[in-house]
């Protein structure tokens, strides 16, 4: 009850300042619930402060206990929720959000929501899911606050065909399409040289002489701690990992930002990296030369890089017919080699740091590439800004 009456009262001070107009060139940020400064919307803020245009005002919507993330002092920040937030909320010309708003936060029509997700659907989405496991909630519930944030967007960015053809259904969305590809992957052509990948082992001490290995796993629903917290499993044995990785390669962890918490102490040996926190998986993506996964949508974005990629998928069944679902095959479709078992793992590990490849994936990885990173060319942010400014003419 004090909640609602909260959400109440914060709901009344927005549509009080909604009766201010609407402020051309105000944007508002944000990245998965204010937790975070990366992803399509840290791209398209980058973009449009390195235009220097004096008639844009950014800002960065952060929960305050996340005040620490954004380190330079040039970004202008809106702690979520208050009331200088729901000001610049109420008045901004756009909002940039990777996620969902709060459901009790009404839109006006004259403000502009893009909505540039955070991931090319492999996991079933919204509307489109048979099973829910969140506790709190209940399937039903669920999608229908969905529907109720969805019917705000005014504009979604679809990374490829695939990826539109699914959200039309999964979000019930029949506005403004942008068909850019993600924001986010444009510095995966811009800075894909060996220069800036050196500059960015550099920044995080990585050695340059041995080979890097991403492990960026998913998070699971039903790993719950609490609201919006859970449990980080790893499904290997660490010392085993480091004998084989030896002297020949390094190990960098990217858990999933509701579980990176999870992962504070995983290890301190020097070939161990855990970089789950505060820093942007794309420059992750830059440094590696194989991507680890199972079902998290990181493998869409990687593969514009046509780099090896590995898919343990130690509860792959659990986690497709009781978790989730998948929208397609992933055991037959993957662009690698897919694994369950542990010791094919280690065997495939020890192959691509022996070899630097996987023999007979290429061929999958060149029709994966064609498949679903055509719409990708390094323009993505470029074609969203053009879209939604000449149509806010």
């Amino acid at each position: 009850m004090k909640q609602k009456l909260i959400f109440f009262v914060l709901s009344s001070i927005f549509r009080i300042f909604s009766i201010l107009p609407v402020i051309p060139n105000v944007y508002v940020f944000e990245s998965q619930y204010g937790r975070r400064f990366d992803d399509n919307p840290k791209a398209i803020y980058d973009y449009l402060y390195m235009q220097n245009e004096k008639s844009n005002r950014l800002y960065w919507s952060i929960r305050y206990r996340d005040r620490d993330i954004v380190k330079d002092k040039n970004v202008k920040i809106l702690y979520r929720f208050s009331i200088r937030w729901l000001y610049y909320m109420a008045r901004a010309n756009f909002w940039i959000v990777n996620a969902r708003m709060p459901k009790w936060l009404p839109k006006r029509e004259k403000t502009k929501y893009v909505q540039t997700w955070h991931g090319t659907p492999l996991k079933k989405l919204a509307l489109d899911m048979d099973t829910f496991s969140m506790p709190g909630s209940n399937l039903e519930s669920y999608k229908k606050n969905f529907l109720i944030e969805t019917q705000k967007w005014d504009y979604l960015v679809a990374p490829n065909q695939y990826s539109k053809d699914i959200f039309k259904s999964c979000f019930a969305f029949g506005k403004s399409f942008i068909e850019s590809g993600y924001p986010r992957n444009d510095v995966l052509y811009q800075k894909n040289n060996d220069k800036d990948i050196t500059d960015i082992k550099k920044q995080f001490g990585i050695p340059l002489d041995k080979k890097v290995i991403l492990y960026a796993p998913t998070w699971r629903d039903d790993y719950y701690i609490s609201k919006g917290k859970y449990r980080f499993h790893i499904p290997f044995d660490m010392d085993k990992l480091i004998h084989i990785l030896g002297e020949d390669a390094v190990f960098i962890f990217r858990a999933h930002y509701l579980v990176a918490e999870s992962l504070d102490n995983v290890s301190t040996h020097p070939n161990i990296f855990n970089l789950s926190k505060n820093v942007d998986i794309s420059d992750l993506y830059l440094v590696s030369d194989l991507l680890i996964t199972d079902y998290s949508s990181v493998f869409f974005d990687y593969a514009n890089l046509k780099r090896p990629m590995l898919f343990y998928a130690y509860d792959y069944e659990h986690y497709r017919d009781k978790l989730r679902g998948f929208y397609f095959n992933l055991e037959t479709n993957a662009p690698g080699p897919f694994v369950v078992e542990e010791n094919i793992f280690y065997d495939k590990l020890t192959i691509f740091i022996k070899t630097a490849n996987f023999k007979n994936y290429q061929a999958n990885l060149n029709d994966f590439y064609n498949n679903f990173c055509k719409w990708e060319d390094g323009q993505a942010t470029s074609k969203l800004i053009k879209q939604i400014q000449y149509r806010n003419q």
